[in-house]
């Protein structure tokens, strides 16, 4: 056989393989045209809606993921490979993946269910899964907190949401809670009128709801008052340290005596 007669016998197959490439490669660029256009086209349609971002990413992910699914089978179809036996295999991989990786996915839809719920938001003041502070950021799989002594504390999404969420945020304002301990003797009627006026005067209390003073509880070392200013959330340090100073210097300027524990005279 000589090099002309077999390459005539086999050039028509090198001509289709050429041809299935070169129809792959235009199936591939025009897909990948098409999935970028679909993503564009949601996205656009998603931020007109005013749709959080983050949850625009979620989305967004996941219709890239299933488009390039779909391309892949396509290609693999037009060579003429299998293509339901593909998808079983594909399907068995992504089960042994998700539960390998459950606790990853446990967060990714623990995010999403954030996101489209918002318990919170960036910026928030919060106690979620046991740690407080400021919300930074609400990732695909955690969230992001500053403490107040300034660490960035990373929780998992599942567990903020499968746990107490305290955000102090959410309303205009909260309520700062102190204590203030008389000794027996001191009129208590007569702390509380000299502190109501004192607390309205701290930087940054607000005056609606007004100041709360009034007998809490009794004691071995006499009369507890209840010290209870509000305040917006981003001032409460301020306004809880302050209180404690107004407290110390309010009964230093009254002349009130140290409590301490009353010593009963007994006879025999």
């Amino acid at each position: 056989m000589t090099v002309n007669t077999w390459w005539v016998g086999v050039a028509p197959l090198v001509a289709a393989v050429v041809l299935k490439i070169v129809g792959a490669v235009i199936l591939y660029i025009v897909g990948r045209w098409l999935i970028g256009l679909a993503i564009s086209l949601l996205t656009r349609v998603l931020t007109a809606r005013k749709l959080d971002p983050t949850l625009q990413r979620y989305i967004a992910n996941i219709l890239a993921v299933s488009l390039n699914v779909v391309l892949v089978v396509a290609i693999l179809g037009y060579f003429g490979v299998e293509t339901t036996s593909f998808a079983a295999l594909l399907a068995g991989v992504g089960l042994a993946v998700g539960a390998a990786w459950s606790g990853l996915l446990a967060n990714f839809a623990a995010g999403a269910f954030l996101i489209i719920f918002r318990p919170y938001k960036v910026g928030d003041y919060v106690i979620a899964a046991g740690v407080e502070g400021t919300v930074v950021e609400i990732g695909l799989f955690n969230t992001t907190i500053t403490a107040p002594d300034n660490v960035v504390l990373i929780v998992g999404n599942s567990k903020v949401s499968g746990d107490i969420i305290r955000n102090f945020s959410d309303h205009a304002y909260r309520r700062v809670d102190r204590t203030a301990q008389l000794a027996f003797g001191v009129d208590a009627l007569d702390a509380i009128a000299r502190l109501k006026p004192a607390l309205a005067a701290i930087p940054n209390v607000i005056a609606d709801p007004a100041p709360d003073v009034e007998i809490l509880d009794f004691n071995n070392l006499g009369t507890v008052l209840a010290v209870r200013p509000y305040c917006h959330t981003s001032h409460y340090w301020q306004v809880y340290f302050d209180t404690n100073k107004l407290i110390a210097a309010t009964f230093g300027a009254a002349g009130y005596p140290a409590p301490h524990v009353v010593q009963e005279n007994r006879t025999a």
